[in-house]
């Protein structure tokens, strides 16, 4: 490895390092403050806020380790600048490409380091996280305000069978636009259950304008329509079963989704199975982010011209880059749920406009 390859891979890992701690700090100080009152008033032991706080910052990093990168390696490649290093290897003969070696290296483990904690990790942090915050420091009153109408409601759950609610409300336990799909041991459709309303009695399920499809095991055919007006429904699945239903796809890995969205493939779902795909793609698309504006981060530095505000001026190219490409990301993924796009060309709308921006810079400019 060259001194100068060395040089910049030490720069952008401490400068990488610092901002990581930085937001560490910043997280974990603004967040305990916010909730001091709420500690002390629910006597909260130390060492539970602590495990919260272990359990819950690898998931703040994990949604800031890209523009934490993005910065450290700016900073590194804008201290070049500075002291006119930069021109002089330019004029050595030195391209975009070979200039940038040291922080691609990098960020090529952090994408990779990034999916193997969005895999194995993070989807298991943020639960227990969560768990910890429910059991320690949310009183039951707080627990009856949060429960919020939960709308397009999607879940596999007991006596194989798949429900799409349109909106279940917690409070009241009722559920509005229901559609249940059920299967026997080889996956085959053997019911269709569709319900205006479902009103929980307190030991069970009681619909309303409920339409019964039997279907032949054989070949999937429908029988006879049973319609009643009310009926009471054997489902194993209580409000509160519903109600945890609402972040559970969260929690899931790549393949667990995978597996689910492949349970879905077969039902007439087909906007939950839409969204749950753009959700598939973004999970697949995230860790290439960090690669993505570090490209069009670099060569916008490296052209910069006002050596005396350098760090200002890597500071704020990476505010701004990494902005424009989490709102770009943002209005995809919302296209992609809204019906607008497909889920892979959502999913990766932002990455390829960005990929194809930075080209465009590295081809025009150097």
């Amino acid at each position: 490895m060259r001194i100068i390859d060395r040089y910049l891979t030490r720069s952008i890992v401490l400068n990488f390092l610092g901002t990581l701690l930085v937001f560490s700090l910043l997280f974990t100080l603004i967040d305990s403050a916010s909730n001091l009152d709420e500690y002390i008033d629910r006597n909260v032991p130390l060492s539970v806020v602590i495990e919260y706080y272990l359990w819950f910052l690898p998931v703040v990093l994990q949604q800031t380790i890209a523009i934490a990168f993005l910065i450290g390696a700016l900073l590194a490649y804008a201290g070049l600048n500075t002291h006119n290093e930069l021109i002089a290897l330019r004029a050595g003969g030195l391209g975009f490409w070979k200039l940038a070696r040291p922080a691609l290296t990098l960020v090529l483990m952090v994408a990779a380091l990034m999916f193997y904690l969005n895999e194995s990790y993070i989807p298991r942090a943020e639960a227990r996280a969560r768990s910890i915050k429910q059991d320690h420091f949310t009183l039951e009153a707080d627990r009856k305000k949060d429960r919020s109408v939960i709308r397009n409601l999607s879940f596999y759950g007991m006596n194989n069978r798949l429900y799409f609610i349109d909106s279940f409300n917690p409070e009241t336990a009722t559920l509005s636009g229901i559609t249940i799909i059920g299967f026997d041991g080889d996956q085959n459709m053997k019911e269709k259950i569709v319900a205006l309303e479902g009103i929980w009695t307190g030991i069970a399920w009681k619909f309303k304008q409920c339409n019964i499809t039997p279907f032949k095991t054989a070949g999937g055919a429908p029988t006879k329509i049973k319609i009643y007006d009310e009926k009471l429904m054997d489902i194993k699945e209580s409000p509160e079963d519903f109600r945890r239903q609402r972040q559970s796809v969260k929690y899931m890995n790549l393949r667990q989704l995978h597996d689910y969205i492949q349970r879905f493939e077969n039902s007439d779902a087909r906007r939950a199975v839409e969204n749950l795909k753009v959700d598939l793609h973004a999970r697949i698309a995230y860790p290439f982010s960090p690669v993505i504006i570090l490209l069009v981060g670099l060569p916008l530095v490296m052209m910069s011209g006002h050596r005396r505000a350098q760090t200002f001026t890597a500071l704020g190219m990476a505010v701004v880059i990494g902005f424009l490409f989490y709102v770009l990301n943002a209005v995809g993924l919302a296209f992609g749920k809204g019906g607008l796009l497909p889920p892979a060309v959502a999913a990766w709308m932002a990455p390829a406009f960005f990929a194809l921006a930075a080209l465009y810079i590295i081809r025009t400019r150097f």
